[in-house]
Protein backbone atom coordinates (compact mmCIF):
# COMPACT_ATOMS: atom_id res chain seq x y z
CA UNK A 1 0.00 0.00 0.00
CA UNK A 2 1.73 3.30 -1.68
CA UNK A 3 0.93 6.32 0.82
CA UNK A 4 2.04 9.79 1.09
CA UNK A 5 1.59 12.45 3.67
CA UNK A 6 1.35 15.91 1.83
CA UNK A 7 -0.18 18.01 4.76
CA UNK A 8 0.26 17.28 8.41
CA UNK A 9 -0.51 19.77 11.22
CA UNK A 10 -1.49 19.61 14.58
CA UNK A 11 -3.99 21.63 15.21
CA UNK A 12 -4.56 24.40 17.71
CA UNK A 13 -7.13 21.94 19.41
CA UNK A 14 -4.62 19.03 19.45
CA UNK A 15 -5.90 17.33 16.56
CA UNK A 16 -3.58 15.90 13.93
CA UNK A 17 -4.87 16.95 10.62
CA UNK A 18 -3.14 14.41 7.35
CA UNK A 19 -3.75 14.82 3.69
CA UNK A 20 -2.89 11.57 1.72
CA UNK A 21 -1.90 10.90 -1.58
CA UNK A 22 -2.90 6.72 -1.92
CA UNK A 23 -3.38 4.18 -4.42
CA UNK A 24 -6.33 2.58 -3.20
CA UNK A 25 -8.95 3.67 -0.73
CA UNK A 26 -8.49 2.83 3.13
CA UNK A 27 -10.84 0.47 4.19
CA UNK A 28 -12.52 -0.26 7.58
CA UNK A 29 -9.71 -1.95 9.63
CA UNK A 30 -7.05 0.36 8.76
CA UNK A 31 -5.17 1.81 11.58
CA UNK A 32 -2.69 4.44 12.10
CA UNK A 33 0.00 3.35 14.25
CA UNK A 34 2.15 5.50 16.44
CA UNK A 35 5.00 4.18 17.76
CA UNK A 36 7.17 6.05 20.76
CA UNK A 37 11.04 5.49 19.38
CA UNK A 38 12.85 5.33 22.30
CA UNK A 39 10.51 2.94 24.20
CA UNK A 40 8.92 1.19 21.76
CA UNK A 41 5.17 2.02 22.95
CA UNK A 42 2.64 1.92 20.55
CA UNK A 43 -0.62 3.33 20.51
CA UNK A 44 -3.85 2.21 17.79
CA UNK A 45 -6.13 4.52 16.07
CA UNK A 46 -8.72 2.73 13.97
CA UNK A 47 -10.09 4.29 11.24
CA UNK A 48 -12.87 5.15 9.08
CA UNK A 49 -13.27 4.96 5.44
CA UNK A 50 -11.36 8.73 4.70
CA UNK A 51 -13.23 11.10 3.38
CA UNK A 52 -11.11 12.91 -0.24
CA UNK A 53 -11.24 11.59 -3.63
CA UNK A 54 -10.10 8.70 -5.06
CA UNK A 55 -6.52 9.28 -4.88
CA UNK A 56 -6.98 11.27 -2.17
CA UNK A 57 -7.74 10.80 1.30
CA UNK A 58 -7.88 13.14 4.79
CA UNK A 59 -7.39 12.00 8.26
CA UNK A 60 -8.07 13.81 11.60
CA UNK A 61 -6.99 12.05 14.95
CA UNK A 62 -7.32 13.81 18.46
CA UNK A 63 -3.97 13.46 20.07
CA UNK A 64 -5.17 14.14 23.74
CA UNK A 65 -6.93 10.85 24.73
CA UNK A 66 -4.17 8.25 23.38
CA UNK A 67 -2.21 9.42 26.49
CA UNK A 68 1.19 9.97 24.36
CA UNK A 69 3.90 10.77 26.67
CA UNK A 70 6.97 13.26 25.37
CA UNK A 71 9.88 11.92 22.85
CA UNK A 72 9.41 11.46 19.31
CA UNK A 73 7.01 9.14 17.75
CA UNK A 74 6.85 7.93 14.38
CA UNK A 75 3.58 7.02 12.61
CA UNK A 76 2.62 3.93 10.36
CA UNK A 77 -0.51 2.66 8.69
CA UNK A 78 -1.32 -0.71 9.21
CA UNK A 79 -4.11 -2.95 7.43
CA UNK A 80 -4.48 -6.81 7.49
CA UNK A 81 -1.34 -7.23 9.41
CA UNK A 82 0.98 -5.32 7.22
CA UNK A 83 2.13 -2.25 8.12
CA UNK A 84 3.61 0.74 6.11
CA UNK A 85 5.56 3.91 7.62
CA UNK A 86 4.13 6.93 6.49
CA UNK A 87 6.48 8.67 4.10
CA UNK A 88 5.97 12.83 3.74
CA UNK A 89 6.96 15.67 1.60
CA UNK A 90 5.24 18.00 3.83
CA UNK A 91 8.23 19.43 6.15
CA UNK A 92 5.46 20.13 8.94
CA UNK A 93 6.93 23.70 9.73
CA UNK A 94 5.24 26.89 10.27
CA UNK A 95 6.86 29.74 12.50
CA UNK A 96 3.67 31.33 12.72
CA UNK A 97 1.77 28.53 13.58
CA UNK A 98 3.58 27.68 16.50
CA UNK A 99 3.66 31.10 17.51
CA UNK A 100 -0.11 30.79 17.73
CA UNK A 101 -0.20 26.88 19.22
CA UNK A 102 2.22 28.48 22.01
CA UNK A 103 -0.36 31.03 23.35
CA UNK A 104 -2.67 28.45 25.00
CA UNK A 105 -1.41 27.32 28.27
CA UNK A 106 -0.83 23.53 27.74
CA UNK A 107 0.89 20.64 29.45
CA UNK A 108 2.13 18.97 26.45
CA UNK A 109 3.07 20.59 22.81
CA UNK A 110 2.64 18.26 20.01
CA UNK A 111 4.47 19.15 16.71
CA UNK A 112 4.12 16.91 13.43
CA UNK A 113 7.59 17.12 11.40
CA UNK A 114 9.11 15.25 8.33
CA UNK A 115 12.33 13.21 9.39
CA UNK A 116 15.27 13.71 7.76
CA UNK A 117 15.19 10.07 6.32
CA UNK A 118 11.57 11.29 4.72
CA UNK A 119 8.98 9.77 7.35
CA UNK A 120 6.00 11.38 9.69
CA UNK A 121 6.83 11.84 12.66
CA UNK A 122 5.30 13.31 16.11
CA UNK A 123 7.67 15.45 18.60
CA UNK A 124 5.94 15.57 21.73
CA UNK A 125 7.27 17.89 24.61
CA UNK A 126 6.37 18.70 27.93
CA UNK A 127 5.20 22.10 28.21
CA UNK A 128 5.87 24.84 31.13
CA UNK A 129 5.37 29.13 30.36
CA UNK A 130 8.41 29.80 29.16
CA UNK A 131 10.09 33.26 27.70
CA UNK A 132 10.86 32.13 23.94
CA UNK A 133 14.14 34.23 22.52
CA UNK A 134 14.06 35.58 19.10
CA UNK A 135 16.98 37.91 19.04
CA UNK A 136 20.08 38.13 21.58
CA UNK A 137 22.63 40.85 21.24
CA UNK A 138 25.39 43.27 23.10
CA UNK A 139 25.36 46.73 22.51
CA UNK A 140 26.16 50.19 24.38
CA UNK A 141 27.67 47.57 27.09
CA UNK A 142 23.99 45.86 27.59
CA UNK A 143 22.53 42.08 27.35
CA UNK A 144 19.26 42.23 25.84
CA UNK A 145 16.67 39.77 24.75
CA UNK A 146 13.49 40.18 23.13
CA UNK A 147 10.92 37.24 22.67
CA UNK A 148 7.56 36.02 22.68
CA UNK A 149 5.77 34.33 26.51
CA UNK A 150 4.77 30.90 25.64
CA UNK A 151 2.63 28.58 27.13
CA UNK A 152 1.39 31.37 29.80
CA UNK A 153 -2.12 31.90 28.65
CA UNK A 154 -1.34 35.54 28.85
CA UNK A 155 -3.55 37.12 25.92
CA UNK A 156 -1.61 38.75 22.60
CA UNK A 157 -2.89 41.76 23.27
CA UNK A 158 -1.78 45.46 24.10
CA UNK A 159 -2.22 45.45 27.72
CA UNK A 160 1.03 46.09 29.40
CA UNK A 161 2.47 42.98 32.57
CA UNK A 162 5.12 44.62 35.22
CA UNK A 163 8.26 42.29 34.66
CA UNK A 164 11.70 42.12 35.74
CA UNK A 165 14.85 40.41 33.60
CA UNK A 166 17.19 38.39 36.63
CA UNK A 167 20.43 36.97 36.05
CA UNK A 168 21.14 34.46 38.90
CA UNK A 169 24.71 32.55 39.08
CA UNK A 170 24.28 29.39 40.84
CA UNK A 171 27.72 28.98 42.30
CA UNK A 172 28.14 32.46 44.40
CA UNK A 173 24.46 32.78 44.23
CA UNK A 174 25.18 35.98 43.07
CA UNK A 175 22.11 38.09 41.27
CA UNK A 176 21.43 40.89 38.93
CA UNK A 177 18.00 42.10 38.56
CA UNK A 178 16.60 45.29 36.20
CA UNK A 179 13.11 45.96 34.54
CA UNK A 180 11.74 44.45 31.63
CA UNK A 181 8.93 45.43 29.08
CA UNK A 182 6.14 43.07 28.61
CA UNK A 183 2.98 44.09 26.40
CA UNK A 184 0.73 40.96 25.53
CA UNK A 185 3.03 38.00 25.24
CA UNK A 186 5.64 40.19 23.41
CA UNK A 187 9.09 40.80 25.75
CA UNK A 188 12.07 43.16 25.59
CA UNK A 189 14.59 43.13 28.33
CA UNK A 190 18.39 44.75 28.89
CA UNK A 191 21.40 44.43 31.85
CA UNK A 192 24.05 46.13 32.25
CA UNK A 193 27.17 43.92 31.37
CA UNK A 194 29.18 45.82 33.93
CA UNK A 195 26.57 45.46 36.59
CA UNK A 196 26.84 41.55 36.14
CA UNK A 197 30.68 41.49 36.33
CA UNK A 198 31.01 44.02 39.22
CA UNK A 199 27.77 41.33 41.40
CA UNK A 200 30.84 38.75 40.84
CA UNK A 201 33.89 39.94 40.11
CA UNK A 202 36.31 37.35 41.06
CA UNK A 203 35.02 34.59 39.41
CA UNK A 204 33.93 33.02 35.91
CA UNK A 205 31.09 31.15 35.11
CA UNK A 206 27.72 30.85 33.71
CA UNK A 207 24.79 32.88 34.65
CA UNK A 208 21.40 31.60 33.93
CA UNK A 209 18.95 34.67 33.16
CA UNK A 210 14.86 34.33 34.03
CA UNK A 211 11.83 36.58 33.13
CA UNK A 212 9.55 37.63 36.09
CA UNK A 213 6.55 38.63 35.12
CA UNK A 214 2.96 39.96 36.77
CA UNK A 215 0.24 37.61 36.44
CA UNK A 216 2.24 34.31 35.71
CA UNK A 217 3.56 32.26 39.22
CA UNK A 218 6.76 31.23 38.69
CA UNK A 219 9.65 33.04 36.87
CA UNK A 220 10.18 31.80 33.36
CA UNK A 221 13.45 30.08 31.81
CA UNK A 222 14.31 32.06 28.78
CA UNK A 223 15.44 29.33 25.70
CA UNK A 224 14.72 29.13 22.38
CA UNK A 225 12.37 25.73 21.29
CA UNK A 226 9.93 27.14 18.75
CA UNK A 227 12.12 26.73 15.75
CA UNK A 228 13.24 24.12 13.50
CA UNK A 229 16.64 24.28 15.15
CA UNK A 230 17.31 21.52 17.13
CA UNK A 231 20.49 21.03 19.10
CA UNK A 232 21.70 25.22 19.34
CA UNK A 233 24.77 24.73 21.53
CA UNK A 234 26.21 23.06 18.60
CA UNK A 235 24.85 24.91 16.12
CA UNK A 236 24.23 28.38 16.73
CA UNK A 237 27.39 30.44 17.77
CA UNK A 238 27.70 34.11 19.15
CA UNK A 239 30.51 36.86 19.37
CA UNK A 240 31.90 37.94 22.67
CA UNK A 241 32.25 41.12 23.73
CA UNK A 242 34.68 42.31 26.28
CA UNK A 243 33.85 44.26 28.96
CA UNK A 244 36.43 45.77 31.49
CA UNK A 245 38.55 43.12 29.80
CA UNK A 246 36.24 40.33 30.63
CA UNK A 247 35.29 37.92 28.03
CA UNK A 248 31.36 37.82 28.13
CA UNK A 249 28.79 35.70 25.53
CA UNK A 250 25.39 34.01 25.31
CA UNK A 251 25.30 30.61 24.69
CA UNK A 252 22.80 27.70 25.11
CA UNK A 253 22.47 24.58 26.89
CA UNK A 254 21.92 21.27 25.72
CA UNK A 255 18.18 21.60 26.08
CA UNK A 256 18.15 25.19 24.34
CA UNK A 257 17.94 27.16 27.29
CA UNK A 258 20.27 30.19 27.23
CA UNK A 259 22.81 31.26 29.47
CA UNK A 260 25.58 33.99 29.68
CA UNK A 261 28.90 32.95 30.14
CA UNK A 262 31.64 35.52 31.95
CA UNK A 263 35.09 34.82 31.63
CA UNK A 264 36.93 32.10 30.80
Amino acid sequence: MRVVVTDAEVTLADVLSLRLAIEEPLDEGTELVLRHRATGVEREVPLGAAGGRPREATLAVSLAPLLLTAGRWDAYLRRDGDRTRLRSVDPGFSLDHLDAYALCRRTLAFRSYRTRNGFLALKIDEAEPVAEVRSVWFREGRFEVMGLLAFTGLDDDDSRHEAKLALHRRQSAARVAANATVQGVRFHAAVSLVDVIAADPDSAGTWEPSLEVEGVPTPLRLGSRLDDIDGKRRRLHYPSARVDGVPIRPCYTADDELRIEVGG
